[in-house]
């Protein structure tokens, strides 16, 4: 592995270690930053020579032999035959070599992923969604955003409300749309738009002919809904206690279309949000008397900074209050 200096004016020398007050360009100058007693142990066994390996490395000579002779000591372990100042490798040193490049090589890769994933014109967004806005509302946002931003790269993560959550505290996630929109310690939220929710009940029930129904009516129907911790799911409980009955749980899911389908076929009757499209078998009724609606929010990691893709892509949401959601 070569670890040619290009930078050498943007490094300061401090010790047997490598500062720097400025960014530094070269990912072989930052491993030499990170990992310097490796990158000037490989300089060294390559060229076999310190006064050479301190020129190449842009250190002075005395900083690369007491840099060695610390490597060594505390190894317990000569990685070096010395003849001058020319130097050749002991069995120890060939074989710590070996190792000490593909850490090398490794701190390399990682310097180039991290920087790559920052890069304003070109870096990744990890972002994280509901279910049920994957079909339109997300592939709509990314494509207007990459109007501006064209080579911008997303990860995305579809899941519900708490899961994401917890892989935003965890780092896993930049930035996340969920409902409801969280309070919670360690996180920002912003409130973006809000969803009407719709009665869905099949196309041969009682209230099919019906185009608005108060949330009671429903009081004594099966409900197929979303399990336990899903934001939608607690939306439900508490829309159904507020029109004062407990909904019987017939069926509990993970997906909104799939409970459609299950309604579809007359297991129940289920409060979802509207359908990208429409499907057949059910009726959509608007819910009265109440106000029937979840927020939509996006959430992020309080203090937690941000890289330039992540900061343009939050900024493009919070512009979007009010517009969020495909007419």
């Amino acid at each position: 592995m070569q670890h040619q200096p290009r930078s050498r004016a943007r490094l300061s020398q401090n010790s047997d270690t490598q500062d720097t007050a400025h960014f530094v360009e070269d990912t072989a100058d930052i491993v030499r930053l990170l990992a310097p007693r490796l990158a000037y142990f490989a300089g060294v066994a390559r060229t076999e020579h310190v006064t050479r390996a301190a020129q190449e490395l842009a250190v002075p000579q005395s900083t690369l032999s007491r840099a060695l002779v610390r490597l060594e000591r505390d190894l317990g372990v000569d990685l070096f035959a010395r003849h001058g100042r020319a130097v050749s490798l002991t069995p120890a040193g060939r074989t710590f070599l070996a190792s000490a490049e593909r850490a090398l090589a490794e701190v390399g890769r990682a310097v180039e992923s991290v920087r790559a994933d920052a890069d304003p014109a070109s870096g990744k967004v990890a972002f994280g969604f509901l279910h049920t806005m994957g079909s339109e509302t997300v592939p709509g946002l990314i494509r207007a955003f990459r109007a501006d931003h064209p080579r911008i790269r997303f990860s995305l993560v579809q899941n519900y409300g708490e899961a994401m959550l917890d892989r935003l505290r965890a780092g896993e996630l930049d930035l996340c749309l969920t409902s409801p929109v969280p309070d919670a310690p360690g996180l920002v939220a912003r409130r973006l738009d809000e969803q009407r929710l719709r009665l869905v009940v099949p196309d041969d029930h009682r209230l099919a002919g019906r185009k608005r129904v108060r949330l009671s009516e429903a009081a004594d129907e099966a409900f197929v809904t979303l399990e336990p911790g899903y934001g939608l799911r607690r939306i439900t409980d508490d829309l159904c206690a507020d029109a004062g009955f407990r909904p019987r749980i017939a069926f509990e899911g993970e997906e909104a279309e799939t409970l459609r389908g299950l309604v579809a076929a007359g297991l129940g009757v289920a409060l979802l949000p509207p359908p990208a499209v429409a499907r057949p078998g059910v009726v959509e009724l608007t819910v009265t008397g109440q106000r029937a609606v979840r927020e939509i929010g996006v959430a992020w990691l309080e203090g937690h900074p941000d890289t330039a893709p992540v900061a343009a892509f939050k900024k493009f949401l919070l512009g979007r209050r009010g517009r969020l959601l495909p007419e």
